[in-house]
């Protein structure tokens, strides 16, 4: 059995401006599904709490409602009970999700070992650039239906790949990109006591990511650097398991499969190695949820 809870609040992990009820209701329900699927496993049963306006209409609850089975439903998974509160300020949602995995197939942050390949699915960093780009949008300028936006507003989780890798048995270690890429690195290696090499070069980077980095004067290759909530998944595995892993991804979905670096010693830590070889030892770092920006 797999549980996980997470809350999302006001002001905090969405802008009410930016949301309908209906996409909250994806997004919260979609980041607690990657968790499950980060290990292996696959989503059953939702509890959901609600802290809601005094004023809030019911027709936003039954929207919010809409939003989380729209994510559950096709999993085959259900919403089976949960709390109603009045917030005394912004709304905010608590999900706990109960999930199962096969026996002897879960996969944790702790198992990589020096030597395995670093994978990524998708392109990390764009829910990030998404929201940079709503927050510099303007009515003359807007960004509400650019792919990064649709990308921070509405993600995807990978709980069908993260079972198909599973059942492949290659992956060493997995977790979801909800801090960034390092940040959620980092906690691999934390976990696994181990270091990372990671090649700049290799990163994928979208043509959205591109257009975007342009618009906010950024470099695309510095973007995925930032705390961003992608739920992509980050995999290690055995070097002659890489095949293995994207076959197993394939046969879920179309997302690309990326090798971004390999794993090391610990007291190598995470570094960051430029095409030129110019080594950079990064210190892991994520989003925090009591950082004053």
């Amino acid at each position: 059995m797999l549980v996980t809870c997470d809350c999302v609040v006001e002001g905090k992990h969405f802008l009410p401006r930016h949301f309908s009820a209906a996409e909250l209701g994806c997004r919260t329900m979609t980041l607690n599904i990657s968790d499950i699927g980060a290990m292996g496993g696959r989503p059953l049963y939702a509890l959901v709490s609600l802290g809601l306006k005094s004023n809030t209409p019911v027709s936003y609850v039954e929207e919010l409602y809409r939003g989380f089975l729209s994510e559950l439903n096709p999993l085959g998974a259900s919403i089976i009970g949960g709390n109603l509160t009045e917030s005394g300020g912004g709304i905010f949602i608590d999900v706990t999700l109960i999930g199962e995995v096969k026996q002897g197939r879960i996969i944790k942050r702790s198992g990589a070992r020096a030597g395995d390949a670093i994978l990524v699915t998708g392109s990390p960093g764009q829910s990030a650039a998404g929201l940079e780009l709503l927050l510099h949008s303007d009515p003359q300028n807007s960004f509400d239906r650019h792919p990064l936006v649709l990308a921070y507003k509405k993600p995807s989780h990978r709980a069908c790949e993260g079972q198909a890798i599973s059942d492949s048995g290659c992956a060493t270690a997995m977790i979801d990109i909800s801090d960034g890429l390092l940040g959620d690195l980092g906690h691999i290696c934390r976990e696994s006591r181990v270091g990372a090499q990671i090649l700049r070069q290799k990163i994928p980077v979208s043509e959205a990511m591109v257009e975007a980095a342009s618009c906010l004067g950024e470099k695309p290759s510095e973007m995925f650097m930032k705390s961003s909530d992608d739920y992509e998944l980050i995999i290690t595995c055995p070097q002659d398991c890489i095949g293995t892993i994207r076959a197993a991804v394939a046969s879920a979905s179309d997302i690309p499969v990326t090798q971004i670096g390999n794993i090391t010693d610990k007291h190598d830590g995470i570094v960051l190695i430029a095409p030129d070889g110019e080594q950079q030892r990064i210190k892991p770092s994520g989003w925090d949820h009591f950082s004053r920006q």
